[in-house]
């Protein structure tokens, strides 16, 4: 799967870019027929702490599945981000389980 990060309003590192690609690329053990997905890091200009907007596109054939969360740092943001995407992959398959028999 191939994994677009896309960083908004500020440059991100080597690290966080592997992270990212790394938790985005474990979706494919939920769910096998994800084309691509693509991901926003944005930081916002407020005075609160949780400024970071984490949104994760993914594209699998007839839908697009996407999640936003707002955290204090990026990589609580697309631990969140992830996890509610298994969840909506988990129950697609399921879905499509139940059609097939």
């Amino acid at each position: 799967m191939k994994v677009f990060v896309q960083s908004v309003n500020f440059n991100a590192d080597k690290e966080l870019v592997e992270f990212v690609e790394k938790k985005v690329e474990s979706l494919e053990k939920y769910y096998d027929k994800i084309v691509d997905s693509e991901v926003f890091l944005k930081v916002q200009q407020t005075s609160e702490k949780e400024n970071k907007i984490v949104e994760i596109k993914i594209n699998v054939p007839g839908n697009d599945f996407v999640v936003k969360k707002v955290s204090k740092t990026f990589e609580e943001g697309v631990a969140l981000t992830v996890d509610a995407l298994k969840r909506q992959l988990n129950k697609r398959k399921e879905k499509q389980r139940s059609y097939q028999v």
